[in-house]
């Protein structure tokens, strides 16, 4: 009777010990019940009377029945509970997800956030107990732009606060250094456009009687320099050649920003140089002030201080970055827009040899939307990257490690569902392209999003910290810390929909479609949970 109770109940191998117990309760107070109605049915005569049960008269002919009222009345009372039970129980699955109630309780929240430090403002436990909060339920909105730079690497977990804003401090320097190099990129396109005209113009002139050389023209550019490395120097610089340049000028030549600054660039010297103004990056420049004014407004809810920023200010940051033709946009969108411009031109620097490509303002979107100043956001972001970067290769070798591992997870765990895909050509799983490149933004609305990129940082956190594997209580909420729980979190996606895949799918491109259509079709939490079941049953296989 309690395996057909169980069966019934749909119990699979990832229930817990307490929802365990409550079944096996349920199961005993249905098999005291029939063992009651067996007992109160029972007459001389050996038959029973089910209207006299119901009326709670006794049982049997001629009321002989050994029956009674209080014993009928219990009988219904244990029936009523057990079948209340049993439907309240199974109607679970209908809700969004336990996981849902689970996250609203374990969210890391404010309060908490602020006990996890001691006094010099380091976390407790090496942030084991903050790590913890955030791996079972995320992190509350309003301490997000607090506890990100934790989960993406910017601040070591067991730095101190005096640490912290001393690498605050020169981050923003660095970044504004990087600033500058972009603006002198904005001066470089104007006057080699001003050179161009100038050029035609009198090349085209009849009556000088003379072609204009082309190399003359850079004399006309306030003494720019061919892009062969060499420094470019600004109009103000060359009208004072006979007096000491000033701090602010001296900063802007690009020799000067690279030997001041301590960065831990992929790019070095000259090559640095060279690239800020090379044909990739204005190439990069040009697609990203694209990205930007097509980016999506689904964060606004989520950041009322940028939903509410004065049209002037958003204009004017727009035009500090060149943006145009934002005419169409809100106010909020069009300083949304001019804050991607600003931190991806600045990564296109900082990592010349991804540089950009469109995605990576999907990724940057709701790092800006949380943490306001573009610094820490920067900085946010090339922890992000760190990890994701591999995404953007153009060789793909990344994205390709990736979709084979999410090939393993679903035949580790369905080889049914992996040999369908086997006959379709599909066992790559191009079809989770979109996914994988993009870390489920697209398929996530922005709240969902963010849960799972927390859940998913503070996995990476806690490796980063050595922190691999349980010990004792110290770190594990059901599974180990993994680098790939979104690839994991990809598979579940992928069997939660294998009956469908199996039944109606007889191509890639049919699942291709599936998935593409998947937005506001997903629990997160439900996504983690079967993640996370996949990655105890196979981390250790795969």
């Amino acid at each position: 009777m309690v395996c057909i109770k169980l069966k019934l109940l749909g119990l699979t191998n990832r229930t817990s010990r307490r929802k365990l117990v409550i079944i096996i309760l349920i199961s005993l107070l249905l098999l005291f019940n029939y063992s009651l109605l067996f007992a109160v049915g029972k007459t001389d005569g050996g038959g029973v009377d089910a209207v006299f049960w119901i009326t709670g008269g006794g049982f049997g002919g001629g009321g002989d029945g050994y029956g009674s009222q209080s014993n009928v009345g219990i009988a219904i009372a244990i029936t009523l509970v057990a079948g209340l039970a049993v439907i309240v129980y199974s109607n679970r699955g209908h809700l969004q997800s336990p996981w849902s109630r689970r996250r609203r309780k374990h969210a890391l929240q404010p309060k908490q956030w602020k006990h996890l430090f001691d006094e010099d403002g380091r976390l407790c436990d090496g942030g084991l107990i903050f790590l913890k909060k955030v791996r079972s339920g995320g992190v509350h909105p309003s301490i997000r732009a607090e506890v990100w730079p934790f989960l993406l690497g910017v601040y070591d977990l067991k730095s101190s606060k005096q640490e912290r804003d001393a690498l605050k401090t020169k981050h923003r320097k660095e970044y504004d250094k990087l600033r500058k190099l972009c603006q002198l990129t904005y001066k470089l396109r104007d006057k080699t456009t001003q050179i161009e005209e100038t050029c035609e113009n009198n090349n085209t002139d009849k009556d000088d009687g003379q072609v204009l050389d082309p190399s003359s023209c850079s004399n006309q550019s306030d003494d720019l320099k061919p892009c062969d490395g060499s420094e470019i120097t600004s109009k103000s610089e060359t009208e004072s050649s006979d007096c000491d340049s000033s701090e602010e000028a001296d900063d802007m030549q690009p020799e000067k920003l690279f030997q001041k600054t301590d960065f831990t660039f992929t790019i070095t010297g000259s090559n640095t140089l060279n690239l800020y103004r090379s044909e990739s990056y204005a190439t990069w420049q040009r697609i990203i002030r694209l990205d930007a004014i097509r980016a999506n407004g689904e964060w606004i809810p989520y950041s009322p201080s940028q939903a509410s920023v004065d049209s002037t200010k958003a204009i004017e940051l727009a035009e500090s970055v060149c943006l145009k033709d934002y005419s169409h946009l809100e106010a909020c969108r069009i300083f949304h827009a001019a804050r991607l411009v600003s931190v991806l031109e600045a990564y296109a620097l900082y990592d010349s040899e991804i540089g950009y490509c469109q995605g990576m303002s999907d990724l940057l979107s709701p790092i800006i939307s949380v943490v306001e100043e573009d610094s820490e956001a920067f900085w946010c972001f090339v922890g992000f990257m760190k990890k994701a970067r591999h995404n953007f290769r153009l060789d793909e070798v990344g994205i390709r490690r990736q979709l084979n591992l999410v090939s393993k997870i679903i035949k580790g765990k369905d080889s049914h569902l992996y040999r369908h895909l086997e006959e379709m050509q599909a066992e790559d799983c191009f079809f989770v392209y979109r996914m994988v490149v993009v870390l489920f933004r697209r398929e996530l609305n922005f709240e969902q999003t963010l849960c799972l990129w927390e859940v998913m940082w503070a996995d990476q956190t806690a490796i980063r910290a050595g922190i691999t594997k349980p010990d004792g209580e110290r770190v594990s909420v059901r599974a180990p810390p993994t680098d790939d729980l979104l690839l994991y979190a990809i598979a579940a996606c992928v069997l939660q929909r294998r009956k469908e895949i199996i039944d109606k799918f007889s191509s890639m491109d049919e699942i291709l479609r599936e998935c593409n259509n998947l937005a506001g079709h997903l629990d997160v939490w439900k996504l983690l949970d079967d993640a996370h079941d996949l990655v105890v049953k196979l981390h250790d296989k795969i």
